[in-house]
């Protein structure tokens, strides 16, 4: 049979959870108290009415402090949600072209590489060729030679041409 393991907790072991001889503590006014034996570290938060918080598990003893853990948790989701907030997730937008395609509409899908750059996202520059257009590849290499050298000044190759099947494709990222 196998042994049934208690589920790990997240976040850092309080009070009666930690299970160390001795800690290095830090009491409720931030001072350093060295190194002291868990059980008094324990009492003392007791008469304090905070928790015994396990803040740097890893060190050898371990730092402990004595605060209010409710508030610990409230600030340090607080941080995790700003943190998250700020971060940015780059996207990869496709723009789709063909061969023969008219300058009007080759100008249309500039401005959409230009508008995605802006927003900070990468973009896929997927060229389709159907049929016969196989037979002239040099004219997509010269569509995607185009695109590059008019996106050069906000944007560099991620992803230099190249075929895929019936379609040639090149990356561009934001500079």
């Amino acid at each position: 049979m196998k042994s049934t393991q208690a589920p790990q907790k997240d976040g850092p072991r309080i009070n009666r959870e930690i299970r160390v001889r001795e800690v290095q503590l830090i009491d409720a006014e931030g001072q350093n108290r060295g190194i002291v034996q868990i059980l008094e570290a324990q009492q003392l938060a007791d008469d304090a009415g905070l928790d015994l918080v396990e803040i740097v598990p890893t060190a050898n003893p371990p730092v402990c402090k004595i605060l209010d853990y409710g508030k610990f948790r409230f600030l340090e989701q607080k941080k995790a949600a700003e943190a998250r907030k700020k971060q940015k997730i780059v996207e990869i937008k496709e723009i789709k072209l063909r061969p023969g395609i008219d300058d009007h509409d080759y100008g249309v899908k500039m401005k959409s590489v230009m508008r995605f750059f802006e927003e900070g996202d990468k973009v896929k520059v997927t060229l389709r060729f159907r049929g016969r257009e196989m037979a002239h590849q040099e004219l997509g290499y010269k569509l995607l030679e185009r695109v590059r050298s008019e996106t050069l000044p906000f944007a560099k190759v991620e992803a230099e041409p190249s075929m895929e099947g019936r379609q040639m494709v090149m990356v561009l990222a934001p500079k």
